[in-house]
């Protein structure tokens, strides 16, 4: 088995990437609603390819992480967000979010960032623990921010420092 290969995302990979988006969709991450056709492209002008770390393995696209400032203002430019993170089926368990996480503090530091913050779904378990693995920590909590699937779910807020 070979390892995760993270790259910078190119307009070559709008296709994979929204047909991986469509594939793993689920109400376990996702509060948006199922895509449905016809689908819109991956990249626009407000999400381009430069804001995303792709993962692939055996040549294949694996996964993708959307990296971003939180805000457009000066006093917050030290902190990069992570708003997106998917992992294919075929892939789970082979390291790809964790090489993809890994890959977002550095390209984190690289552009000057110091914290490193993500929002997740309270009832995503698996996330959450990979994320605490990884160094962040429970911020806050947003009790019964989303109603999905019929169930009130919380969103937790998680950040890191990006220290060596």
């Amino acid at each position: 088995m070979s390892s995760p290969h993270i790259r910078p995302a190119r307009h070559a990979d709008d296709a994979a990437l929204a047909e991986l988006d469509r594939a793993v969709w689920s109400p376990l991450h996702a509060v948006q609603p199922r895509p449905e056709p016809p689908y819109a492209p991956f990249f626009d002008p407000a999400n381009p390819p430069s804001y995303y770390l792709v993962a692939e393995l055996d040549g294949l696209v694996a996964g993708y992480l959307r990296l971003v400032r939180p805000t457009r203002l000066d006093c917050n430019s030290h902190v990069r967000q992570i708003q997106g993170l998917a992992v294919a089926d075929r892939a789970r368990g082979r390291g790809v979010a964790r090489a993809l996480l890994r890959a977002a503090m550095e390209e984190s530091r690289r552009q000057g960032a110091r914290r490193l913050t993500l929002r997740v779904l309270g009832h995503n378990t698996p996330a959450r623990k990979l994320y605490e693995s990884e160094g962040f920590t429970v911020e806050g909590v947003l009790p019964g921010e989303f109603l999905l699937d019929g169930e009130y779910v919380d969103d937790v807020l998680m950040g890191r420092p990006l220290a060596e």
